[in-house]
């Protein structure tokens, strides 16, 4: 069947379709991973957009049951230059083909990913419409014109119920956004005790657990229209050791006063670097925003840079001064290296176990220790 891209300045992209048959609406975007791409279409932050992926060759190893990072694919449509239909890899259980099947989700392919990107680059993120129903251009056009990509997806991807994953270590709150399953495997794995709040959780209800600490998810769209979880960070701040990832490093920012800004095409790949401030020395990081924290907005407001981007000086890092509170913009459970960043959960173990030995100790002077 054949397939189309149509952006919303005019620009058409003509070549054959994958996945399911049909026609979607959503905002372009490009990534740059050579390989993950089963990760990235599960990831909910990429809830409402359409990903062109850079890599020539797509779904060479596959797909499996064991790497999604959620139950569903998110995005909204796939964009390839090639698509494999002969998978080669011991983990490989279907094509990517099929999986895009399964889950509903439309795919164009034999299209020249270069220039798409590169337009992406020159014009930045744009909404576009693709399609292998052989509709016209004026349909396509029509049905483009009627969606709104605008709307809030975090309400679309975040838990609606409590969920507890229970364990012997500290408890810890996440606030889900939209959380990557990798980001909750990596609490599991140091023994926490894990709360998953909706998004919109009140602050009172989150402190009723007595929580050690709390993560805050990555998460699809802009921050900004997060304001009830705004609220409740900012209560959250000064109360409970705090660890935000990507989204949650958004509005952590916000939280404290500060401001974030939408980027002209974003950063998403596996292979990023960033610079520790802190240790002095790079990393190869996961990435997948659309949005960033002004650097010049936080700096009367305790907070202090920890990581840049080298591509592009953006921040990358956040740490408060005084508080037991730090973010990345980038996915320390993203792998890329692969474990080049994931030493960041053990420091908020470190963070979430010493302020619970200080508020024992201080319990202890108020009132005698009496063991």
């Amino acid at each position: 069947m054949k397939g189309v891209l149509y952006l919303e300045d005019g620009t058409i992209f003509e070549g054959d379709g994958f996945g399911t048959k049909g026609t979607s609406v959503g905002e372009l975007v490009f990534n740059t991973s050579m390989t993950g791409y089963q990760e990235i279409l599960t990831d909910p932050s990429y809830a409402g957009q359409i990903i062109t992926m850079t890599y020539p060759l797509i779904g060479n190893y596959g797909v499996n049951s064991l790497e999604n990072e959620s139950n569903k694919i998110f995005a909204h449509g796939m964009v390839v230059k090639g698509i494999s239909q002969t998978p080669s890899n011991y983990m490989n259980e279907n094509t990517l083909d099929y999986m895009l099947k399964l889950m509903d989700i439309v795919g164009v392919c034999n299209v020249d990913t270069r220039s798409i990107t590169k337009k992406i680059r020159s014009f930045g993120t744009m909404k576009c419409i693709i399609s292998n129903e052989n509709l016209s251009i004026s349909e396509l056009k029509n049905r483009m014109d009627e969606v709104n990509i605008n709307i809030n997806y975090v309400k679309k991807v975040s838990t609606m119920t409590t969920v507890n994953i229970k364990g012997k270590g500290p408890k810890i709150a996440v606030m889900d956004f939209g959380a990557k399953g990798n980001i909750i495997k990596n609490l599991k794995k140091r023994g926490c005790d894990i709360f998953i709040f909706p998004f919109d959780t009140t602050y009172e209800k989150i402190m009723r657990i007595n929580p050690d600490g709390v993560l805050l998810t990555n998460g699809p769209g802009d921050p900004k229209t997060l304001q009830e979880s705004i609220e409740t960070v900012s209560k959250l701040i000064g109360n409970v050791p705090i660890f935000g990832i990507c989204l949650g490093h958004q509005i952590l920012a916000l939280a404290a006063g500060g401001d974030t800004y939408k980027m002209k095409f974003g950063h998403r790949g596996g292979n990023h670097g960033v610079y520790s401030i802190e240790k002095d020395r790079a990393y190869i990081s996961s990435q997948n925003h659309g949005y960033a924290v002004d650097e010049k907005s936080i700096e009367d407001k305790g907070l202090v840079v920890t990581f840049r981007n080298l591509n592009d000086g953006t921040v990358e890092g956040l740490r408060h001064k005084e508080l037991p509170i730090f973010s990345v913009q980038f996915h320390p459970e993203g792998a890329p290296g692969p474990t080049d960043t994931a030493y960041l959960f053990d420091e908020f173990m470190d963070m979430v176990n010493i302020d619970k030995d200080e508020t024992i100790k201080s319990f202890n002077d108020l009132n005698g220790d009496c063991r």
